[in-house]
């Protein structure tokens, strides 16, 4: 991928690239997702492939066509099974803006890949339904669907290769906002969750908005990645009609205002969760990921942070600066 630049004029169309096509239906096509192929799911052993990390399909949900595919890597099945330590557990929800799939596109399933080798974890990557057709809350009711389908699934890489007493929430992007939201969720029944224990949540590059323009948000007015215009518009597909920004599915510092609605807040708290804030110097969201991590912190909540120099998906888009977002993961799963 050539060097990241911030281009001089606003794009006119917030929905480039891909472009989303609305159809006389309803419905709506993605266009451009040929830069993102759909790779397979390999579940079985083969000699010859040099694969270090199996892959499988399963149906979460028929009547919503959710599904999830799980990493295992592939060393786990190499070790002795009397002596075997079980690996963290990581539900991984993917970006791409509410709407934008999924975890068979080549980005979302190369970083769990190789995630799931460097940690090394299990990671069950979640399909959850997209917007516009499925408005917010639908993905976050898929978010929690997964979690109540792990909790109770005979899926034998999750229960012979999964510590479900040491679960995390993570996503990138879009999916770093569902993870939040699943966790708000969650928190406020979590022994309803058993056997699984979810330890804390993973927030890469989270997406959030709101009415009032940060400082990030004006400097990178025409960010090559995230333009505003575009963040704009899937914002706008993916809240339920008549929301605005200032919604708390995208700007989490307004159930402040309400203390029965910060009680989730409260609950993390208790559980003893950790939150890891991962963000980038070169993202037009930063302002808001560094604004969020102060709002947890003021609740007492336990929150790492880590910022470093990229762009908006940079360890999406080019594998090699992955390390950085893996190696922080891993130190925050040890301590």
């Amino acid at each position: 991928m050539s060097e990241h630049k911030t281009q001089a004029i606003c794009t006119d169309d917030p929905y480039q690239p891909p472009q989303i096509v609305a159809n006389p239906d309803g419905t709506f096509t993605r266009l451009g997702m040929d830069k993102f192929p759909i790779i397979p799911a390999k579940p079985d052993l083969d000699d010859d492939d040099p694969s270090t990390v199996l892959t499988k399909d399963l149906t979460l949900n028929p009547n919503t066509k959710t599904w999830v595919r799980i990493f295992l890597p592939r060393k786990a099945l190499d070790q002795n099974s009397s002596s075997f330590t079980k690996l963290p557990l990581i539900v991984y929800y993917h970006g791409g803006g509410f709407v934008y799939p999924g975890p068979s596109t080549s980005l979302a399933h190369a970083f769990c890949c190789k995630l799931a080798e460097f940690l090394p974890a299990v990671i069950v990557s979640v399909g959850y339904r997209l917007s516009p057709e499925n408005r917010l809350p639908a993905a976050y009711d898929n978010g929690v669907e997964a979690l109540n389908w792990l909790k109770a699934t005979d899926e034998e890489w999750v229960r012979e290769y999964a510590d479900v007493s040491n679960v995390y929430l993570m996503g990138s992007s879009s999916g770093g906002n569902l993870a939040y939201h699943v966790g708000l969720r969650v928190s406020l029944e979590v022994d309803g969750y058993d056997p699984l224990k979810i330890q804390g949540l993973i927030l890469h590059y989270p997406f959030f908005g709101g009415s009032q323009r940060t400082g990030s948000e004006i400097r990178f007015v025409n960010d090559e990645i995230l333009p505003l215009s575009s963040a704009d518009k899937m914002w706008e597909l993916a809240l339920p009609i008549g929301a605005d920004r200032d919604h708390e599915y995208c700007n989490p510092t307004v159930m402040l205002n309400d203390g029965s609605r910060a009680k989730p807040l409260d609950e993390i708290k208790r559980l003893g969760w950790r939150i890891l804030v991962k963000g980038v110097h070169g993202d037009p969201l930063i302002d808001r990921e560094m604004e969020f991590a102060q709002m947890l912190k003021s609740r007492g909540i336990r929150v790492a942070e880590h910022y470093s120099e990229g762009y908006h998906g940079h360890d999406l888009l080019e594998p090699t600066k992955a390390e950085t977002m893996f190696q922080v993961t891993k130190e925050f799963l040890r301590n």
